[in-house]
């Protein structure tokens, strides 16, 4: 009760809530395609995922919100202030997925160790949703970490979204391809030598190297993996 009334007078209580809330929510519904289990863990990994986000905002002095969850389209936290260059959003946007991955190797660890067919198909989720949000197309994670290259890249995201719809139709994927739209207009109309461009996307060399190299080493080790793991779980007799 006393941490409650805590939670209250300082105005917490309203976020734990939503967070907890849309947390049971996600299990809830994700429970009855996959079981409780599973469910439970599932929510785990993306929170995992979006406290790497919230972290490493924090971090960087930004103010932002408890994550909030949505079932099947993931979570998101709310970024009350916005990053002041694409070097501080390239930050913020590579440690969900960077974290993210981590937990799914502690399930791939945990699996192999355990013999557990359940933690397996966890790991593979895990790495699979954080290759997914790598798509180097913003709102994705990916594409904020590659505007730091340049937001042009984006344009080449938009066939890899629309290859994965081809491939296998989704809501989700329409959803993000409407999010998409604004951001590849400023793409398509991106001006390099415009002042606010150049306040806002000038990085040097070295860091455009580092995250770029990150990126890369990021998606490449999440590919290996998510077909690594699939290919155990089919041999095992598991779910395609």
């Amino acid at each position: 009760m006393k941490i409650l009334l805590a939670l209250l007078f300082t105005g917490k209580l309203g976020k734990v809530l939503i967070t907890g809330g849309s947390m049971l929510l996600s299990v809830a519904v994700y429970a009855i395609f996959y079981g409780w289990t599973f469910a439970a863990g599932l929510v785990l990994l993306i929170l995992v995922h979006e406290m790497g986000h919230f972290l490493a905002a924090r971090q960087r002095g930004l103010a932002v919100g408890a994550p909030t969850f949505i079932p099947f389209v993931g979570a998101w936290i709310q970024m009350k202030d916005l990053p002041h260059n694409v070097e501080t959003e390239a930050y913020v946007g590579l440690a969900g997925p960077l974290l993210g991955t981590l937990g799914a190797l502690a399930c791939y660890f945990a699996a192999r160790n355990e013999d557990s067919p359940m933690l397996l198909a966890l790991s593979y989720a895990g790495f699979f949703i954080n290759l997914f949000n790598l798509i180097p197309l913003s709102p994705f994670d990916g594409g904020r970490i590659t505007a730091v290259l340049s937001p042009r890249i984006w344009l080449l995201g938009a066939p890899i979204l629309v290859a994965l719809f081809l491939y296998r139709p989704s809501p989700v994927l329409i959803m993000m391809a409407v999010l998409a739209l604004p951001q590849l207009m400023r793409a398509w109309r991106y001006d390099p030598t415009a002042p606010e461009n150049v306040a806002y996307y000038g990085v040097s060399n070295e860091q455009r190297f580092s995250y770029g190299a990150a990126y890369v080493g990021l998606v490449g080790f999440l590919a290996v993996m998510t077909q690594d793991v699939h290919q155990m779980i089919e041999a095992a007799g598991g779910p395609h």
